[in-house]
């Protein structure tokens, strides 16, 4: 049997447990967008990025260690994928309804949750991969991936964690 394989341009950086790590994702984020040519919704992603990692950062990440974020576009489909890796326990949920929309915080995951086409958690040992994706993002015409399709498991998995 042979699949098909699609070209994926990747980027990933590593930031420590700090204040400005966030600012640094989300400018490391804007750049790879702009080296690949993406602009549409290009600050969607940004601003899922930021709430990402700065949910990385405040639950995620232990002192002494720091976060992974990992960004792949398919050069064929145009599929974003956006992954923060930390080494935290637990696992991110959306919070309840009428509970975050009246708190001061914890409304990130609303946010990336109505602004990307889809979102989820993966196992990472120790930690978790919280992610989060844009379809057809760098082509003409969006779709969603079949099912089964190159893109039903997080691309990293493959690379090792």
């Amino acid at each position: 049997m042979q699949e098909e394989i699609q070209a994926v341009r990747v980027r990933a950086a590593f930031y420590r447990r700090e204040r400005r790590s966030v600012r640094l994702a989300r400018e490391f984020a804007r750049s790879a967008l702009a080296g690949w040519g993406v602009r549409r919704r290009a600050d969607d992603v940004v601003l899922c990025v930021s709430e990402l990692a700065t949910n990385a950062l405040l639950h995620g990440v232990p002192p002494g260690r720091g976060y992974r974020l990992w960004l792949a576009l398919g050069a064929e489909d145009g599929l974003l994928r956006v992954e923060v890796h930390d080494s935290g326990d637990g696992e991110p949920r959306l919070p309840e309804p009428g509970g975050a929309a009246d708190e001061e915080s914890g409304r990130g995951l609303l946010l990336v949750s109505a602004l990307a086409d889809k979102w989820g958690v993966g196992e990472r040992v120790p930690g978790k991969i919280v992610w989060c994706e844009w379809w057809g993002i760098g082509v003409e015409s969006p779709g969603p991936p079949l099912p089964g399709g190159p893109h039903s498991q997080p691309p990293s998995s493959a690379m090792g964690k």
